[in-house]
């Protein structure tokens, strides 16, 4: 038995709580849990394979003896909390976008730029959730043929908003249902959205995240960025798209991408057919449902550029919670 001591921060949050799982899925080397969150959650006892835990006050925990602290608490309580437990001596995986872009920081997708783990100072953090779907399929290509250029358009489930974004749908949905008639002509009352800019219940909105430069959302601006960090492609060009969906788990991406040399389907299907973490599916198209509860990222349609010939389109789904979230901390805990 391990005398590692690893804590959960954030722990009754979603993230927090398939963290958890997984950490005893995948019968993580430990000797104790902590599980730490808000004054809200504080004193609740929760039944882990390591024992009863019971749930500490972040503000006031004492993070001395944590090796590694697994948060996913929000951008502000990781500014505020992981550079603490850092100094303390933890390896603190960040799941918030708080540290993603600080160059002292590696942004690691594990299966796909595993090496940079060494690299870190006490703090790693983990990519968008969106991102890290893509660079599943992206990752290994580059790695084969050189990635130039990136046009991707995502579609992204309501749970990546959280829980609010899950309640919202239900209850348009719900709202919504019994006129289904008159929303196919237009007629169609407008449910009061308080979450999201437009109503999601039978809808699409082109809008994921907030605006911020050139007109494009800051989800956009993850999948430039976090893109050309984790590939080490500084000059990477992409083209994002962000799009929110009436669907309550899995994110996927339509990407195409062009490399340094040409690249047909059946070298892709096989480059990718033997990459970590992935699943090609050729017999059916992969979606967000197939990708709910599972750990492989799906990859689907892979097809010939036609504009351009020698570059490939392809379609990608994995489940927010688990490869977007909590699965890829804790292999990042278990590169470590």
């Amino acid at each position: 038995m391990s005398d590692r001591v690893v804590a959960v921060v954030g722990a009754t949050g979603a993230v927090g709580r398939t963290m958890r799982a997984i950490l005893e899925s995948r019968s993580f080397p430990l000797g104790s849990l902590r599980l730490l969150a808000s004054a809200r959650s504080a004193g609740l006892v929760v039944d882990t394979r390591w024992g009863e835990v019971e749930v500490e006050d972040l503000s006031s925990a004492d993070p001395g003896g944590i090796d590694i602290a697994l948060f996913s608490a929000g951008g502000d309580r990781s500014r505020g909390h992981a550079p603490t437990f850092a100094e303390a001596g933890a390896v603190v995986i960040d799941n918030s976008s708080a540290f993603r872009m600080d160059p002292s920081v590696p942004l690691i997708v594990a299966g796909v730029n595993d090496a940079a783990v060494g690299s870190h100072r006490g703090i790693i953090a983990n990519p968008n959730c969106t991102t890290m779907a893509l660079m599943m399929a992206a990752g290994p290509l580059h790695r084969a043929a050189g990635l130039r250029t990136m046009v991707a358009t995502s579609y992204q489930s309501v749970s990546g908003s959280g829980q609010q974004g899950v309640v919202e749908l239900i209850e348009q949905t719900d709202l919504l249902r019994p006129d289904l008639e008159s929303m196919m002509t237009g007629g169609w009352e407008d449910p009061s959205p308080t979450l999201y800019a437009r109503p999601i219940g039978f809808n699409v909105l082109p809008y994921a995240g907030s605006e911020t430069e050139q007109g494009y959302t800051d989800e956009e601006w993850k999948l430039v960025n976090e893109s050309r960090k984790i590939l080490d492609l500084p000059d990477l060009l992409v083209e994002p798209t962000c799009v929110r969906v009436p669907t309550l788990v899995g994110h996927g991406v339509a990407a195409s991408l062009r490399f340094e040399r040409p690249i047909d389907p059946d070298e892709a299907v096989e480059i990718l057919g033997s990459a970590p973490g992935v699943q090609v599916w050729t017999d059916k198209v992969p979606t967000p449902l197939d990708s709910a509860g599972i750990d492989d990222v799906l990859v689907g349609r892979v097809r010939p550029t036609l504009g351009q010939p020698g570059g490939i389109n392809l379609w990608v789904v994995g489940d927010n919670l688990r490869k977007g979230a909590a699965l890829n901390a804790v292999q990042i805990a278990e590169l470590l």
